[in-house]
């Protein structure tokens, strides 16, 4: 709950209680183990100009070595109107219960307006294990006991929160003319779902969550490193990074009997965290060629307010659908409903060989008006259910920025009207566009609760991987209602944490339970799953835990299966550098979400480790390349030098 206090005060409350944790400059000697021993050149990625800006709000913080210092002011934003819905109002208010509608929940927090939107200087304070093991893994166990255990889960003496540094101003660009709509400065929408805790296996030997193959998170961060600052800590989920790189998972094979999937586990030490291991859980679902293609019936929800004028939002959302549309066979169905002040139906159920007629409706698409997205939904749900054909993807794709702000405006209220159709079997999938205004909790819940996956799109290339690349994984689902629950083994783990997954979190007990929703696998979909363990000193189980998967066939009421696997001693690796480089790769992308995001546990971690884990674990592909690029950037605006090896 919130409290009604003063906002100096809130200032000078907050102030005193930051934590000490500061970036660190990492050194040559402190290079993670396996670095590249090949000849090296120092590459000095570091903050831009430092040339004097405006102050815009000061916020300071204690370092615990060094007396109070002040975060550099921000460039002087364009002036936006005081609102509830946004943190910029908290300024002008002196009751913070205002700031609840934004978040979702009653976190405090302080922040500083920059050229690149909002960012948070203070995290959530959140329980965490202690930094490093003792020597003896079964002295952790003595070591929690005086910190105390919370229905299972560790929690360390203060809570730690962490600051969250002001990126430098962006590089000049020229200048654009302003867009038709006026859009409201900084008000994006992200939602903190927090950082999953160490959890005693004694006390709950079991971790359930429910699959996510969605990578908006990823493609957003992105977004804002090659723009000219670091993402907002809220909008990092960990399994959106881990799970947007392709892995080479074997496919489900004649060992995986009936199963629509195949199970890969695998374990290597954590190197930073002594006495702890990283467990891999990876998933690979039936490929394209196994799996008989259904016809697909697609109706295109596109937002055409105002909000969606500039040609990274509705303009590039057209080359999306035309790129889409030529992917697909005479077999599929498309049609096309619009929303804004209005709903409008721009493009009946039609074939998909009529190729020009269905394009030239999306090139008729205008923008202009409020943004109606409740009725839209409806609207595009009926026209869905006219074309409704039992066996195949029946499915709503939604195009939109996320804001809506006429009749029903929150993903609850909006999915409330379409419960019945979703039942019947028709998915929704979620496409985000643009930024500035752009509503992330509000895209990724319509996808999550809609029974499909959420995508953003930031370019024209990401547009053809989603809808090209990867489209029978997008449209064509193998498997739905799919959770996993991890069953650890007490006699060998003495402790574990998920890594990620904090918003995909299911009960222990509704595992079983059909009721409860869950994500789905696409043909071809890979999903990984992280977590850190501690194992006993000298276990001699030879199951280290037992992964559970259990899922419903595709269409209406159809009847849940369940299988399992066992994660076997000789499984565990002796040293990171011996794991596949698919495994790796996962824990590299993990590490550098749990830095973004200010995660207590990446404490340890540095811009150069986590680098130098990434490049070794790369087979030269694209996506792993430009991960490596992403990291030297974050690595510059964080203020750390990163040693690149040189070829």
């Amino acid at each position: 709950m919130f409290h009604r206090i003063s906002l100096p005060s809130l200032l000078v409350t907050l102030s005193l209680a930051a934590c000490a944790t500061s970036n660190k400059q990492a050194s040559p000697d402190e290079l993670s183990p396996g670095a590249p021993s090949e000849a090296e050149t120092t590459a000095t990625v570091s903050q831009l100009s430092s040339t004097e800006t405006k102050k815009k709000t000061e916020v300071t913080e204690k370092d615990a070595d060094a007396p109070m210092k002040t975060i550099a002011p921000a460039a002087e934003p364009v002036a936006a109107a005081p609102s509830l819905d946004s943190l910029d109002g908290l300024a002008n208010y002196d009751d913070l219960s205002a700031a609840e509608d934004y978040t979702g929940d009653a976190r405090q927090r302080v922040v500083t307006t920059t050229p690149m939107g909002l960012q948070p200087m203070m995290r959530e304070q959140v329980a965490l294990a202690p930094k490093a093991a003792p020597a003896r893994r079964d002295e952790y166990a003595e070591s929690l006991g005086t910190r105390g255990v919370v229905g299972g889960t560790v929690a360390s003496g203060p809570a730690a929160s962490t600051g969250y540094a002001a990126p430098p101003p962006p590089p000049a660009k020229p200048v654009e003319e302003p867009a038709p709509y006026a859009i409201a400065v900084n008000t994006e929408g992200y939602t903190n779902y927090g950082v999953n805790p160490m959890t005693l296996t004694e006390k709950d030997a079991q971790s359930t969550f429910s699959i996510d193959v969605d990578t908006a998170s990823y493609t957003i961060s992105r977004r804002k490193l090659q723009e000219g600052g670091l993402p907002p800590a809220d909008s990092v989920r960990v399994e959106e990074f881990v799970n947007y790189f392709p892995y080479h998972y074997a496919s489900p094979g004649k060992e995986s009997g009936s199963a629509p999937f195949a199970v890969h586990l695998e374990a290597a030490p954590n190197p930073f965290q002594p006495s702890h291991h990283v467990v891999r859980v990876g998933v690979k679902g039936r490929d394209t060629e196994q799996v008989e293609r259904k016809p697909l019936h697609l109706t295109f929800l596109v937002d055409t307010s105002g909000s969606m004028s500039s040609s990274d939002k509705l303009g590039l959302a057209q080359k999306s659908l035309e790129y889409l549309v030529s992917q697909l066979g005479e077999e599929d169905t498309v049609a096309l409903v619009t929303y804004a002040g209005s709903t409008q139906v721009m493009l009946e159920p039609t074939s998909a060989d009529q190729r020009a007629k269905i394009t030239a409706a999306i090139q008729r698409l205008t923008s202009g008006g409020g943004t109606a997205m409740g009725s839209g939904m409806e609207l595009a749900y009926r026209m869905a259910d006219k074309s409704f054909e039992s066996g195949a993807e029946n499915r709503v794709i939604v195009l939109s920025d996320g804001d809506a702000n006429i009749g029903r405006t929150s993903h609850d209220e909006i999915l409330a009207g379409i419960t019945g159709y979703a039942k019947k079997g028709i998915t929704m999938s979620t496409i985000g566009f643009g930024m500035g205004n752009y509503q992330d909790t509000m895209m990724e819940q319509l996808a999550n609760k809609g029974d499909g996956n959420y995508y953003y799109i930031d370019s024209y290339d990401e547009a053809k991987k989603v809808f090209g690349q990867d489209l029978a994984g997008t449209i064509q689902v193998i498997a739905k209602d799919v959770k996993i629950q991890v069953e650890f083994n007490p006699e060998a783990v003495l402790a574990y944490r998920l890594i990620g997954y904090e918003n995909r979190d299911i009960a222990d007990r509704d595992f079983r339970n059909d009721a409860v929703d869950a994500g789905e696998i696409g043909a071809g979909h890979m999903v990984t799953a992280l977590y850190d363990v501690v194992l006993r000193d000298g276990y001699r189980a030879e199951n280290l835990a037992t992964v559970r998967l259990r899922a419903k066939p595709p269409g209406a009421d159809a009847p849940a299966k369940e299988w399992s696997t066992t994660l076997k001693g000789g499984a565990v690796h002796s040293e990171l550098a011996s794991a596949s480089k698919d495994m790796r790769l996962a824990f590299g992308a993990a590490c550098f979400a749990e830095l973004l995001r200010n995660s207590p546990y990446a404490e340890e971690m540095t811009y150069q480790a986590v680098y130098d884990i990434v490049r070794a674990a790369s087979r030269g592909g694209k996506e792993e390349t430009e991960l490596q690029s992403l990291i030297l950037t974050a690595a510059g605006y964080a203020n750390q030098t990163v040693k690149v090896a040189s070829r």
